[in-house]
């Protein structure tokens, strides 16, 4: 009956196995005995990397604009962030769906989102249209923080879905942290367009 119900969840499979409880071993949960930097070692090494490529390039240019850096870093930013999510896109979406409160009530938004994050990554790195780049930065990913601010809040134990299906990375205050940089940015950068 279990197998039956299961047909349509071809991802869940049920099997018989023989089970000898003096030879079983419960152990904890990966995430619950991680340190906090191991945990998140993956997102902060990519925020260094960009950010010290980003620095370099700065440097490189003879001296350090921070609009031109934000731009640079937004670029990085998205491109990178993209790239995790395509290595498994419907992977991201379901994990996505589990709290963005577009992706709950709209399955496609998922996939729509990681196309969105790519456009962004190349629209700030050509310089296309900023006014309309950082617009749609700062809607997008004010949308985005509202799912990740209920979960948050809520103690929700849920996998984050920012470097895709890629990284099991739990849930937190560097996801909101995340969101709020590019909210922040694209909105200093509007104010001084506008």
């Amino acid at each position: 009956v279990l197998k039956e119900a299961l047909n349509e969840y071809p991802k869940y499979q049920l099997s018989e196995k023989n089970f000898e409880p003096h030879t079983s071993v419960v152990s904890q949960p990966a995430e619950e005995s991680k340190s906090w930097l191991k945990t998140y070692k993956p997102i902060l090494l990519i925020f260094g990397y960009i950010t010290a490529i980003t620095l370099f390039t700065e440097w490189m240019q003879g001296g350090f604009i921070w609009m031109r850096w934000m731009n640079h870093f937004m670029a990085g930013f998205f491109l990178v962030f993209s790239f995790f999510k395509l290595l498994n896109l419907k992977g991201f979406a379901e994990s996505y769906s589990m709290y963005d409160i577009v992706a709950k009530k709209w399955n496609a938004w998922g996939y729509v989102y990681v196309f969105t994050e790519l456009s962004l990554g190349i629209a700030f790195l050509t310089g296309f249209n900023p006014i309309l780049t950082n617009l749609v930065t700062f809607v997008v990913m004010a949308v985005s923080i509202i799912g990740v601010l209920q979960s948050v809040l809520n103690k929700r134990k849920i996998k984050c879905a920012c470097l895709g299906d890629v990284f099991n990375l739990p849930m937190s205050t560097i996801t909101i942290i995340e969101d709020a940089l590019m909210i922040g940015m694209s909105g200093i950068m509007l104010l001084t367009m506008l």
